[in-house]
């Protein structure tokens, strides 16, 4: 094996060429499967840095963000997320769990400062977690100490724990910072202790990964979140939890769901009517909680699987093009095989030996396909995830794990095989005889059918990944290019969080007032409006609706819409157009009546028939039906982030002056924190110069505490909404041409080999009066009878990968003619390109010199 080795790199060297069009097209196909196996590795197959992973097991496996508000969760009756109570409840009736810890669902945002520091305040992700959560996962501190049950219990000091990457990259890796005071959101924290580095905690997502554990008891201390830790119905909470060894899951599931109902039975007097229907079919599910929550996975995990199919055809191409390549090498050198046979040589060592060459070019491949591995991770880490921002940061690496090189080497020694077993089969089968009597006599038909018949492999593999990247490209241009209901042209976005201060909710009407005319005096500044979220931001409230004059829902009936509260010209200011009644206008007080606008879609469902106008409404309970008053309804606006291939949902609008008192503590803690508004919208059509700058300064004028984390074109928060599908299409059709000039090689491959082997029949034919141009079209008509029977195979199948595509696509049908016809003449185009020069060189034969030489 030794000596088939040196041999192998002997010849190799020997054959520059070859070799390195061999190894090129070998790193191209790994190095993109390769690069996405390392993310789907990190995403969806690695567990989390922690003590005995396996150990651990997760109450509920559905992703929800990041708050659910009562007893009954999902049209499934799911339960998922649970509130501090229910937590509790858990952990002291489950004596299965050695511990059972809880984070939050979603994140905290949180305005950092070291306290004496008159530096700008630092905006950095935070979670509220128990205080057994590291001893749960087995995490040890890296400097001082971590949280403990007793940093969760009110009363206790503020403390907090700093993250690895924050202590090294923000602070210098200072020990100093331990034990020091910093200003979180205006309160004083002491850091206790940094995490281990690699450590970002239970949970993998794409945003808002956290910088600072907090205990789930100081939340209360923090603006508007005093009550959320005391209410049973807020469901704000994961679960996590280590089991004794020798536990049953199974067992302990059917313990948690006996626990729940338990649980929830004890409220029964707080439920709501819908409520009270509902609860019994309540269940959970208990499921490995090794890998965390991975919120990521569930976002990605369709996209991954996609990308990972492109990649492998993309292999597969590269495949077809080295087992063509080796072909054409073993049949030039048929007559030192036949040698070989000759002299005793066994076909399975000849097949050894080839084998040993291909297996030595594909390790080759795949050592400089991880180069191309890494740098396309990055892109895709780019694409998919740190488009939201340079600061957004996300625990993935483009740098291969030991796991990551070892699929690497696997893919590599079966490519290997793949590309080299049949052409080491096939130059092994030589005739002695035949292929001493000359090396240029034309080469036997089964060869030549093998290697059109992996042409044609390459042509199908191509149309099927040109026209799913057409059909995805397509989609991603209709997504972004769909009437939204608003011009989010000449608008900006200012991304603001009041909370990171000691600002009261009753301070914030007067505040966004002021807010309101210091940006108006901007220079180029036509509008200005803040919403609690504006259209496309990223979230909404949502509440069930009650309609005066009409009975409670039925539980099953989707009753929910979303609302946001707004300052007024909040309309005009996004172009959003009211269709009848009116919006609300600065006589729309406190001490006015409380109104609404509605959208179509809300009157659609909760007024059909009716005119909306005068009509009134209410939240979740029927007793508060006539809150709000109808007064105008405007176009259906897309709000959410998802859900494009739905019709726009039931939407409502509330005005920042206006506050509703509740006769139930629940209802009037959340209408205050409503008025905490994180979305300033100006409409400036003329682009003013450095109007981040201005904004920065106008709000500093109005309160030093406010903390704007940037201003963004509102272009690109509605692209970045498309990330996903701008890193699928944009990496589907780098795959698709890449699988394109790798068929186009192929074929050009082919076919000056073709030329080669039948120069003689070529001269022949010329000389007993063939054409030049006869020559040329016997070329172009062999190069296109693979091109036509590729394509024919190939387009069913592209329609069938474009029906599996079906959930990616909006507004394209998997058999659009346009991308397929455009496809099929774009291949047919490469076709003729990597046709025409061995055509051309077929037809400047000379009959005299060919007809010489096989003599």
């Amino acid at each position: 094996m030794l000596t088939d080795l040196r041999d192998a790199l002997r010849q190799l060297r020997k054959a520059p060429g070859f070799t390195a069009t061999a190894i090129l097209t070998l790193a191209l196909g790994i190095g993109a499967t390769t690069a996405i196996f390392t993310l789907v590795h990190q995403v969806m197959l690695k567990s989390l840095p922690v003590t005995k992973p396996e150990e651990l097991w997760r109450v509920g496996d559905k992703i929800r963000c990041c708050n659910w508000g009562g007893y009954t969760q999902g049209n499934d009756n799911n339960f998922s997320l649970f509130s501090w109570e229910a937590y509790n409840y858990f952990r002291n009736h489950s004596p299965e769990f050695t511990d059972l810890a809880a984070l939050q669902a979603g994140n905290a945002p949180l305005g950092v400062r070291r306290a004496g520091s008159h530096a700008p305040v630092d905006t950095h992700n935070g979670q509220y977690v128990s205080g057994n959560f590291f001893r749960t996962f087995g995490v040890q501190p890296w400097v001082g100490r971590l949280l403990s049950d007793a940093d969760d219990k009110e009363g206790a000091p503020f403390v907090a724990v700093m993250s690895h990457r924050v202590w090294q990259q923000k602070y210098g890796a200072d020990p100093s910072v331990v034990g020091s005071s910093f200003q979180i959101n205006g309160y004083a924290f002491t850091i206790i202790g940094v995490a281990p580095p690699g450590f970002y905690g239970a949970k993998l997502s794409g945003w808002g990964m956290p910088d600072f554990w907090l205990p789930i008891a100081s939340e209360q201390a923090l603006p508007g979140t005093q009550a959320r830790m005391k209410k049973s119905r807020a469901a704000y909470l994961d679960i996590i939890g280590r089991v004794k060894p020798g536990t049953d899951p199974q067992k302990l599931e059917a313990r948690l769901r006996v626990e729940l109902h338990d649980w929830l039975g004890s409220h029964v007097p707080e439920m709501e009517p819908g409520e009270l229907q509902l609860w019994q079919k309540q269940t959970l599910h208990l499921i490995p909680g090794g890998d965390g929550v991975t919120a990521m996975r569930d976002d990605y995990k369709d996209g991954l699987k996609l990308l990972f199919i492109a990649a492998a055809c993309v292999l597969l191409v590269a495949c077809g093009n080295l087992a063509n390549l080796m072909l054409a090498r073993g049949l030039k050198d048929r007559g030192q095989i036949a040698i070989r046979v000759a002299m005793g040589a066994s076909r399975a060592r000849l097949i050894r030996k080839a084998l040993v060459e291909t297996i030595t070019l594909a390790v080759i491949g795949g050592a400089c396909g991880i180069a191309i591995a890494i740098w396309g991770t990055r892109l895709i880490l780019y694409l998919a995830i740190q488009i939201g921002g340079k600061d957004n940061y996300v625990p993935i690496s483009s740098t291969p794990s030991w796991t990551v090189l070892l699929f690497t080497l696997g893919i590599s020694v079966f490519t290997g095989v793949l590309f080299g077993v049949g052409p080491a089969w096939m130059t092994s089968h030589a005739d002695p005889a035949e292929a001493l009597r000359g090396a240029n006599r034309s080469v036997g038909s089964n060869r030549s059918i093998t290697q059109k018949a992996l042409v044609i492999g390459q042509v199908i593999m191509s149309i099927v990944l040109l026209s799913s990247a057409a059909l995805l490209g397509r989609s991603l241009s209709n997504l972004k290019h769909q009437d939204f209901g608003f011009d989010h042209h000449g608008r900006y976005v200012a991304w603001i969080n009041p909370t990171l201060s000691t600002l009261k909710p009753e301070q914030m009407e007067p505040l966004f007032r002021q807010i309101n005319d210091r940006l108006m005096a901007i220079p180029g500044v036509r509008g200005v409006a803040s919403a609690t979220y504006a259209p496309m931001t990223g979230d909404s409230w949502n509440e069930g609706i009650r309609v005066q004059g009409q009975p409670e829902p039925d539980p099953k009936t989707d009753s929910s819409a979303g609302w946001a509260r707004i300052t007024p010209t909040f309309f005009d200011t996004i172009g959003a157009k009211i269709s009848l009644g009116r919006a609300f206008t600065e006589e729309d007080t406190a001490t006015t009546r409380h109104v609404a606008v509605i959208n179509q879609a809300f009157a659609n469902r909760f007024f059909k028939g009716q005119n909306p106008i005068g009509q009134h409404f209410g939240e979740d309970r029927l007793k508060y039906s006539g809150t709000f008053e109808v007064i105008g309804v405007a176009r259906d606006i897309r709000y959410m982030t998802w859900g494009y291939k739905d019709p726009v949902g039931p939407m409502f609008w509330v005005p920042e002056a206006q506050s509703v008192q509740y006769d139930d503590p629940n209802f009037t803690d959340g209408d205050r924190w409503s008025h905490y508004l994180y979305n300033i919208v100006l409409w400036a059509p003329n682009n003013p110069p450095a109007l981040e700058e201005q904004v920065r300064k106008a709000l500093a004028g109005v309160n030093s505490e406010l903390v704007l984390n940037n201003v963004n074109p509102y272009t690109s928060v509605v692209d970045a909404d498309f990330q996903q599908q701008d890193m699928i299409a944009t990496l589907t059709t780098i795959f698709g041409v890449l699988g394109l000039l790798l068929a186009a090689v192929g074929l050009y491959g082919v076919m000056t080999y073709m030329v080669e082997q039948r120069t003689s029949e070529i001269g022949l034919r010329m000389a007993v009066g063939a054409t030049r141009a006869d020559m040329l079209r016997m070329v172009l008509r062999s190069s296109f009878w693979q091109i036509a029977i590729g394509l024919g195979i190939g387009i069913p199948l592209a329609i069938l990968a474009g029906k599996l595509l079906k959930d990616q696509l909006f507004h394209v049908q998997p058999w659009d003619p346009v991308m397929l016809i455009g496809s099929a003449l774009l291949l047919a185009f490469a076709a003729l390109i990597a046709s025409a020069l061995p055509a051309r060189r077929a037809a400047s034969i000379e009959p005299m010199i060919a007809l010489r030489n096989e003599g």
